[in-house]
């Protein structure tokens, strides 16, 4: 029984939403469609993403990205595990890179939905993980570069109306 309260502790979720003001389409669109677009959106956060294996908006999509949180750079390997394009959810699976050091499993979903009342889309990501030791901490920092990227594409996308 106490092996089951230690394991349930090192499991966690996160989540946090942004408003934009670009419809949720265009948004969703660009993250599944042309990720390796992202780097130019937010430079700050991403400085590259590569396309591993499949085709854009489809399950099995295997990207690698380098980007920055608390000013340190840092490698992500994900596949996209499920996408909904009625929804505007994907999710996906972190695979390699800097955050396996600290979690066993980490899954990323993201969902753009239309605002009920005037323009605009609300962007939610959600974070659910294990990590390998209790001392680990939360994973603010990606939820931090989440809003600030979110606000950045946003940027993007609202200047190619």
């Amino acid at each position: 029984m106490v092996q089951a309260t230690m394991q349930s502790s090192m499991l966690g979720e996160i989540e946090t939403s942004v408003e934009i003001k670009a419809p949720a389409q265009k948004y969703y669109h660009m993250l599944t469609g042309k990720p390796q677009d992202l780097p130019k959106a937010t430079p700050d956060n991403l400085q590259r993403c590569d396309v591993l294996e499949g085709a854009p908006g489809q399950v099995g999509r295997v990207l690698n990205w380098n980007y920055v949180t608390d000013g340190k750079a840092k490698v992500m390997t994900e596949r996209i595990e499920a996408m909904e394009p009625e929804k505007n959810l994907m999710v996906a699976r972190v695979i390699g890179g800097d955050l396996m050091k600290e979690f066993k499993n980490f899954f990323i979903t993201i969902q753009a939905t239309p605002k009920q009342r005037g323009p605009g889309s609300v962007v939610k990501c959600h974070l659910k993980y294990e990590r390998i030791d209790k001392k680990v901490a939360d994973p603010e920092d990606i939820l931090v570069m989440f809003v600030k990227g979110s606000k950045d594409m946003d940027e993007m996308l609202s200047s190619q109306f």
